[in-house]
């Protein structure tokens, strides 16, 4: 089969590089905005390289990858919709609510595939919890506590186009928390911070957040997240039930220090960024979009999903501007 990606920054090259090594993928075809960065990959993957996304249609694929900016994403699902091709997408769809509706209603018209790039769902930590809470193993969930801390904060003209703290980052948590646990959020009560760089306030967004899920069986699960944590890339959910308590994202390079005198000692190598802890998520995700390409396997995050994670950022964003708890019927798309 014949591959399109459009993007090929971080996250493109990565899935170029996957799909390039598939046994099934018979060829790709990159382009990017800047089509000198899709030459180069090309060049080294010894594959070809267009010159912008029209003519990754007119060539002809079998399938489609896109990793551009967010504010691409849509129109291209709706254009690829159109075409009859299948998807693959980083998250978001959209970075609002009726943009994801719409670029929605032309996959279901077309009656196309659109896998969504929700990562986590791929990694192994997350499904062992997963399991544990599906098997009965904890017993009755009390209570969840999900993080997500980068070590170094994004580029500050970037701020602005990445629609905020709660829809750019904890999105990966609401969406793993749905997975996790099978359970819907029904409220928010969100808060953030911009006290650390100016960066975050001059594009109106939040350095840290934190919010307080209410989920539709009672458990009450905290997401919090920030872009500065200098100790490292830190990922982790805690599950504590009657039965029993796992956690996700402790291993020996966790970026935490304990003080107990008895404690593990600190990580020799911390984690630095998401693709470095994530890569074999990402990679099992590719691998299960070409699966869904030859018939093996029911598309594993379709764009349902996204929109639902995206629905409880949006909670999240308007109980942090109003100072309000918010519940999930308040937001569209339901």
């Amino acid at each position: 089969m014949r591959i399109g990606v459009i993007g090929t920054g971080r996250i493109g090259t990565l899935h170029a590089n996957t799909l390039s090594r598939h046994r099934e993928v018979g060829s790709l075809i990159l382009t990017d905005a800047d089509p000198a960065r899709a030459q180069r990959l090309a060049q080294r993957l010894g594959e070809t390289a267009a010159p912008g996304v029209d003519e990754i249609f007119r060539w002809g694929v079998d399938a489609v990858v896109i990793t551009t900016a967010t504010a691409a994403h849509a129109e291209l699902i709706g254009r690829a919709a159109r075409s009859g091709l299948p998807v693959f997408c980083e998250k978001p769809i959209a970075l609002d609510v009726p943009g994801t509706l719409q670029a929605l209603a032309e996959v279901a018209a077309a009656g196309t595939v659109l896998q969504m790039g929700f990562q986590r769902r791929f990694d192994a930590g997350y499904a062992g919890a997963r399991e544990a809470v599906r098997s009965g193993r904890l017993g009755r969930l009390h209570t969840i506590r999900a993080l997500t801390c980068d070590q170094s904060p994004p580029a500050a003209d970037w701020l602005p186009l990445s629609g905020g703290l709660f829809r750019d980052t904890l999105i990966h948590d609401f969406d793993v928390l749905r997975w996790v646990t099978g359970r819907e959020v029904t409220d928010v009560y969100a808060t953030g911070s911009d006290a650390g760089p100016a960066m975050f306030r001059e594009a109106g967004d939040v350095g840290t957040g934190a919010a307080l899920l209410t989920l539709d069986d009672g458990t009450l699960a905290t997401a919090s997240a920030t872009r500065v944590n200098g100790a490292g890339y830190d990922v982790r959910m805690e599950l504590a039930g009657e039965c029993d308590t796992v956690v996700v994202g402790l291993d020996d390079r966790t970026p935490l220090a304990s003080t107990e005198p008895s404690g593990p000692p600190p990580a020799d190598k911390p984690w630095t960024g998401f693709l470095e802890r994530f890569g074999p998520a990402y990679e099992a995700e590719l691998c299960a979009f070409v699966d869904v390409l030859r018939g093996e396997r029911p598309n594993p995050c379709d764009g349902r999903q996204a929109l639902e994670a995206l629905r409880i950022a949006e909670a999240c964003e308007i109980s942090r501007r109003e100072r309000r708890a918010v519940a999930l019927g308040e937001v569209p798309g339901a």
